[in-house]
């Protein structure tokens, strides 16, 4: 059940991407540089769930050619890459949002908020200390420290 969860929300969220011409993975980038830019390419990699614990060059690669998404030497040391959102990174990482805000809304109308809040609770538990699980952990960290 949980595998079919997964395969028709991913199903879901590609076909609401697809208008956009983005993939989800494309989509997650865009929406950790909207939230945390700049980041260096080890950053994004460590918050990255659709590809965690791998290097996500390739990916952020496909986003530079689209000029969705730039790289900048960093200021304190130019060997440091810096990867930002172009204003299309922007615009597009906005529309994402606004893609994600609806499956929300559906995830939410599936259930009562107590039968989500338990489900969340349980797949927490699931994926912790696992790499995917370690990637929101960081997420949520970095989140509370802004």
């Amino acid at each position: 059940m949980i595998l079919a969860a997964q395969r028709e929300g991913n199903r879901q969220l590609a076909q609401a991407l697809r208008p956009h011409g983005i993939t989800p993975a494309q989509a997650e980038v865009l929406r950790l540089l909207a939230d945390r830019q700049p980041l260096t390419l080890s950053g994004l990699g460590e918050l990255l769930v659709c590809e965690s614990g791998t290097n996500p060059s390739r990916l952020v690669d496909r986003l530079v050619s689209a000029d969705l998404v730039r790289r900048v030497p960093g200021e304190q040391d130019r060997r440091q890459v810096e990867l930002s959102l172009t204003p299309a990174g922007a615009r597009l990482a906005r529309k994402v949002a606004g893609v994600e805000d609806e499956l929300h809304r559906l995830l939410e109308s599936a259930g009562s908020a107590r039968e989500l809040a338990t489900v969340a609770a349980f797949l927490r538990t699931l994926v912790d200390g696992q790499p995917a699980g370690d990637a929101v952990a960081r997420r949520k960290k970095s989140s509370e420290q802004r």
